[in-house]
This record gives C-alpha cells, sequence and structure tokens, in this order.
C-alpha cells in the first residue's frame, strides 16, 4: 500500500484494527511516502516495490495500481545519483517552468524504476492506472507516474534536449549521467520492442473526463445549465484563468438561467517572486484579473486540484466573486502584487476564500468552474 504522508483515514484504522498485526505486516508493508518531494519512504517503496517485481516471476504476475504522484512516491535514483540530486533537479526544472511531460522525461532517465524498469523486473504486470496526464497525449501511460510499467518513447537525447532548453545548471551527478546516457556508457529506459515486457498490459480506469462529469452531475443537480469545455487546459496559470473567465463569459451570452461553465486539465507557474500559494490559486487570480474589467456581478470563479493540493499549501485551490476586489482593498490586499509575488495563498487566507479539504489520496488534475447566476 502506497500513500502520500497523511493521516490514517478512519476506514484504514478500521482495517488495520481488524487484523492481527503480525498477520498484515506480512502481506501489506505501508510506505509514507512524500509528495509532491519523494522522501527516505519514497526510496524505500520504490525498493519493496522492485523486490516484488521479481518475486513475482515466480507468481505470475504483478498487480499495479497507479495513480498520478507515483513519479514521486516511487524513487529509486540511479547508481552516483542521490535522493538530493533528484530532487534539486526536479525543483529547477519546475521553477524554470518543465511542463509534467518533460519533467518526466527527465527524471525516468534518473531511476531504475522509472520508465519501464518495473515492468522488465516482473516480466508480466496487470496495470489499473488513474491519470492525470492531459498533453501533450491524453493519459499517456508512459508519463503517468513516469511509466514504470509501460515502455518509454523519450531518450537520453530528449531529457538532455529538455535541460538545455530551460537553462537550468544541475547538480553534477545529474549532469554526468545525462551525459553517459548520450555516449552510450548508460542503460535507456526500457522501449517498445522490449521482450522483458512482451506480457504486460494497461488500462486507465479513471482520468479528468471522470471528474468533469461528477461535476457536470453536480451542477445539473443543483439547477444549474451546464457547459464544459472540453478542451485540455494547460500552460501559465494566470493567463490561463483569465481566458477561461472570458471563454465562461462568452458561453453565457443570451442565456436566462443560471449556468456552470465546467474546465480541466493542468495548468503550470513560472515562479519570478518568493511568496507562497499553487496553480489554482493562480488561475483564480487571473480570472479576477479578468472580471475586474467586466460587469461581473453574480460571477463565481473557482480552481482546485482533486489531490487536495495546491503547490506546497493547505489547499486545494480558491474561490473569488463580484466582491473579492472590494475586499481585498479593504483590506489592503492587491491581486496584482499577488501575481507577481507568487503569493496568491495570503490573499486568498486573508479573504477566507481557499478551498480547503485536505488530501484526498488521488489525483485527475484540476477542475476549474464558474457560475454566472
Amino acid at each position: 500500500m502506497l500513500r502520500a504522508a497523511m493521516p490514517l483515514l478512519d476506514v484504514e484504522r478500521a482495517v488495520l484494527a481488524s487484523h492481527d498485526a503480525a498477520a498484515f505486516d506480512a502481506r501489506i508493508a505501508a510506505f509514507a511516502a512524500g509528495h509532491p518531494s519523494p522522501n527516505g519512504e519514497s526510496v524505500r517503496a520504490a525498493e519493496r516495490a522492485l523486490a516484488l517485481a521479481t518475486e513475482s516471476r515466480r507468481r505470475g504476475g504483478l498487480l499495479v495500481l497507479l495513480s498520478g504522484g507515483a513519479s514521486a512516491m516511487l524513487a529509486a535514483p540511479v547508481a552516483g545519483v542521490d535522493l538530493d540530486a533528484k530532487l534539486e533537479t526536479a525543483r529547477l526544472l519546475m521553477r524554470a517552468g518543465a511542463a509534467i511531460d518533460e519533467l518526466n522525461c527527465v527524471r525516468k532517465h534518473l531511476s531504475r524504476i522509472k520508465g519501464g524498469r518495473l515492468a522488465a523486473a516482473a516480466g508480466t504486470t496487470v496495470t489499473l492506472a488513474l491519470s492525470d496526464v492531459h498533453a501533450p497525449i491524453a493519459d499517456d501511460p508512459s508519463v503517468i507516474g513516469s511509466g514504470p510499467t509501460v515502455a518509454d518513447p523519450t531518450s537520453f537525447a530528449d531529457a538532455a534536449a529538455i535541460v538545455e532548453n530551460y537553462r537550468v545548471e544541475l547538480p553534477a551527478a545529474v549532469r554526468d549521467h545525462l551525459a553517459a546516457g548520450l555516449r552510450g556508457a548508460a542503460d535507456e529506459t526500457v522501449k517498445a520492442d522490449d521482450a522483458r515486457i512482451e506480457s504486460s498490459s494497461y488500462a486507465v480506469v479513471g482520468n479528468r473526463q471522470t471528474a468533469v462529469e461528477g461535476a457536470r452531475r453536480a451542477a445539473l443537480a443543483s439547477g444549474y445549465d451546464v457547459v464544459v469545455r472540453d478542451e485540455v487546459i494547460a500552460g501559465e496559470a494566470s493567463r490561463s484563468g483569465e481566458a477561461f473567465a472570458s471563454a465562461a463569459l462568452r458561453d453565457a451570452s443570451g442565456r436566462r438561467r443560471r449556468i456552470c461553465v465546467i474546465g480541466s486539465g493542468e495548468t503550470t507557474v513560472t515562479v519570478r517572486g518568493g511568496g507562497s500559494g499553487g496553480r489554482n490559486q493562480e488561475f483564480v487570480l487571473g480570472g479576477l484579473t479578468f472580471l475586474q474589467a467586466q460587469p461581473a456581478e453574480g460571477v463565481v470563479i473557482g480552481s482546485a486540484g482533486t489531490d487536495g493540493i495546491d503547490g506546497p499549501t493547505t489547499a486545494a485551490g480558491a474561490l473569488a466573486d463580484w466582491t473579492t476586489i472590494g475586499r481585498a482593498r479593504a483590506q489592503g490586499l492587491s491581486s496584482r502584487a499577488a501575481l507577481e509575488q507568487n503569493d496568491a495563498f495570503p490573499f486568498f487566507a486573508a479573504l477566507q476564500d481557499l478551498i480547503v479539504w485536505g488530501p484526498t489520496g488521488t489525483n485527475v488534475g484540476d477542475l476549474h468552474v464558474v457560475l454566472l447566476d
């Protein structure tokens, strides 16, 4: 059992209490692995998973239940690269604005478990996955959790190009390993023609469309007309929020009933300031910037991560409505300054407009909603 570091859910406590501890521990190993940054437990979890994969060769195969977050929660760095070097690599690329598929490409080439290596160790795997991957290929198995049980189409050359594109100065051990891969002195990730994964299968059992459908049903039950914007929402969070608010107002034009506009995806934040926040909070700040210039009475915009975690904060996201700017001014707060300093969290916290529901234990991306009365 692998889960992000958090208190045990009530149901987990009940299950654990109902079993003899020694017998239970013989069948299940739990690791409080770190997310979004891996920790020592992430390494222990990955080593155990690799050991189970090897053992499964005698037992007919390995069942893998996979979700977004596995990139951080299963960490097995290659020889010569320690966990701190991998953490610094991920931090530098994220701060530079690298997309999740780019980040995962680099991580796969620094790992002994990602990029198909878990499946190669097992010989036969069946993977059921929850997808938080939306682009460039929706639900791409090689990107979900950095693809531990499927072939990897990327190469050391791709990883090196990503590093070069974002002009980040990586730790020396990481640079040395990527250089070794480029000259053929380090093993590539597993490719499609590799005989070790011929007996592996894979199915996506939940994704952003699953979350959108749940939101659509809830909005209909609450008496709203619903418009679903099917395209993946990506790119810089604040600009995406502004564009989504604009599109939602266009969708509502001429309608006489209450309307709920729903979108989904996963944006990025280019860090320029030293504040605290997350992409969903910045998405709402971007939408608020647009609504300032509009006759926006009766409009609410919200954005939240389905994992309940928005950046390094305790919030899942935030809400804003036609009263937000006035309430912010009354407290001497500036939405523009919050955006410039990447400081959305204290802005919305002061207004009591954060969405806080705690970690959900799963992730299929972010939900964006505009309500118009």
